[in-house]
């Protein structure tokens, strides 16, 4: 089996409020990452930043409920169309 040696690839900046000699260390750092680390990092990331949105969106609207921020969420990240969709579910779920 053929060994593929795969060069370094230089990278555009993707921050302008970002110093690039401290750009190209964090992207070297996740370079060096195996796999599971990088998804462990993704998943945590991605899970602050939901839980951000919905601390937001709870701040914004002290007199909803629970359910009715996370349909705001969905509203926000997926849509209004979905957000209708998905109330109209929980609808029908409660009056089984």
């Amino acid at each position: 089996m053929k060994k593929i040696r795969l060069e370094k690839i230089d990278m555009k900046p993707q921050s302008s409020d970002t110093n690039s000699q401290v750009e190209t260390l964090l992207i070297d750092m996740i370079r060096k990452l195996n796999t599971s680390q990088r998804l462990l990092k993704t998943l945590s990331l991605s899970s602050h930043i939901i839980n951000l949105s919905k601390r937001a969106i709870n701040r914004a609207n002290p007199n909803k409920d629970k359910s009715e921020c996370d349909l705001l969420f969905v509203k926000f990240h997926y849509g209004s169309e979905l957000a209708d969709k998905l109330k109209l579910y929980l609808q029908n779920m409660q009056n089984d």
